[in-house]
């Protein structure tokens, strides 16, 4: 793109989608991470935020920053939304927001113009982007323009221990006003006194800035973090819609935060407050706030029956739960997992999946989901046994999964929804719903959906290794090896 292609003033909006936080654990984990769950509504996390960047009046199409694990994830849930994106960054290496941002700042200073304003925006909050919403994204706007780093505050309802704050200096013209200094997440006495005292609002982590002005602090402030930006970014590659930053160069970079890095040195930090809905949704008590609750203050979401209960969340996406008599928890089952816990104690489920990480008869749970996505769709693993493993394919419409072979399995297909079309060594042949067929081991075979609906296979696996490793690919739409 050129320079005049910006010249309307356009924002440039750059995702953080790389995050593997498991705060929401057990539906969120290292593999399956919150910003592509559905939690309410009918959207994940990652598209509602696509969603409101997508008035192309303002915005243009959005940088996503992601890593290897998660890019076909992005890329997929773009495309159910029909939303065109300006570029997917792979992250090689987690090195915290400061490096992640210098690179978009260098790659749109190149791409459009060192004046082009950038927004900086997590992929996991939750926000309702009504007219209150857009005027501070206007404010914001005009105030970078003027040369400032912008962040936005939320007006606190409440002394939430779970976010930093910042506190409010002299307004400018703009309509912003200067950052009188930022506060770390607060103990709750501390966080009462501030909302008694006013003039400290909640940080946000939503930026808005010249990519001329960070590159310029990042020089003062963040020298060594710049310099492996830039190198990585000049040493990027392309792979089909995604950009791979140079991993020798990014991994050079200290691992540290924008906000340690620069917002909290600058001289230039503005903050725009707004009373905006917005939730971090970093927490099961977030959830439950955000969501709909009946009238005995209870949000239940998915298989799950409540009786004599109050003020609660339950949710389920798999067995059916039942809540008898209890009051403030938090009940949360995935398909391999159950948390119990009350609600006014959630901040802490970091401290039980850390110890359930160091057990290794655990660890796997937080981690992996049974249900792992691929660029074609995914899979659920239903069974495991010695020899044998049972797993649900689920294949988007007008997808095919690579043309492989396994050295150690064998397979059978049953589909049990939509039609699929299976390809074993030169033969094409069509599985309708109800019908089955037979992989043997090390046969070529690949499977495909030509129909117009989701195809559902139950597939049974057998054989002496079925690691996920045992795939010998020879032709792939989605260029892996």
């Amino acid at each position: 793109m050129t320079d005049e292609t910006n010249s309307v003033g356009k924002i440039i909006p750059v995702i953080m989608a790389g995050g593997k936080g498991t705060r929401l654990w057990p539906l969120s984990r290292a593999s399956a991470p919150k910003q592509f769950i559905q939690f309410v509504g009918n959207q994940t996390l990652f598209q509602a935020t696509l969603a409101r960047v997508s008035d192309q009046t303002l915005y243009e199409p959005p940088l996503v920053i992601t890593n290897e694990d998660f890019r076909f994830l992005v890329a997929e849930q773009a495309r159910e939304l029909g939303i065109k994106l300006g570029g997917i960054l792979l992250e090689p290496t987690a090195r915290n927001t400061a490096p992640a941002v210098a690179v978009a700042a260098a790659l749109v200073a190149n791409r459009f113009s060192e004046d082009a304003v950038l927004q900086v925006l997590a992929s996991d909050h939750e926000i309702v982007a009504d007219e209150g919403y857009f005027d501070a994204i206007r404010t914001a706007q005009q105030t970078a323009i003027a040369g400032k780093l912008v962040t936005f505050g939320i007006s606190p309802t409440e002394p939430a221990t779970g976010y930093g704050y910042i506190e409010v200096g002299e307004r400018l013209s703009t309509g912003a006003s200067r950052v009188k200094r930022f506060v770390e997440k607060p103990a709750r006495a501390d966080a009462q006194k501030m909302l008694s005292d006013g003039g400290f609002v909640w940080n946000s982590g939503i930026f808005m800035f010249k990519a001329s002005q960070m590159l310029d602090e990042m020089s003062s402030f963040a020298p060594d973090v710049e310099k492996a930006a830039r190198a990585a970014l000049s040493k990027a590659t392309s792979d089909l819609d995604f950009i791979r930053l140079d991993a020798d160069a990014f991994a050079a970079s200290p691992d540290i935060s924008v906000d340690y890095a620069i917002m909290e040195k600058t001289s230039n930090a503005a903050v725009v407050v707004s009373s905006i809905t917005w939730n971090d949704l970093g927490s099961w008590d977030a959830v439950w706030k955000l969501g709909a609750r009946d009238e005995a203050g209870n949000v239940v979401l998915g298989n799950a029956t409540v009786i004599n209960t109050e003020n609660s969340l339950v949710m389920s996406n798999n067995s059916h739960l039942a809540v008898l008599g209890l009051e403030g928890v938090a009940v949360i089952a995935s398909e391999d997992a159950v948390y119990v816990g009350r609600l006014d104690d959630s901040q802490h489920v970091g401290k039980l999946v850390k110890h359930l990480a160091a057990t290794k008869a655990t660890a796997a749970l937080t981690e992996t989901h049974p249900t792992s996505y691929r660029p074609w769709g995914g899979y659920t693993s239903v069974l495991n046994g010695d020899r044998f493993q049972v797993k649900r394919l689920f294949v988007t419409p007008g997808k095919k999964l690579s043309l492989q072979k396994h050295h150690h399995r064998s397979e059978h297909w049953v589909c049990v929804k939509g039609t699929a079309e299976v390809t074993i060594g030169d033969e094409v042949k069509v599985v309708r719903e109800n019908e089955s067929v037979y992989i043997p081991q090390g046969e070529i075979h690949r499977l495909a959906n030509p129909g117009k609906i989701t195809l559902e296979m139950i597939e049974v696996q057998t054989g002496s290794y079925l690691g996920e490793d045992d795939i010998v690919r020879i032709a792939d739409e989605f260029g892996r090896g």
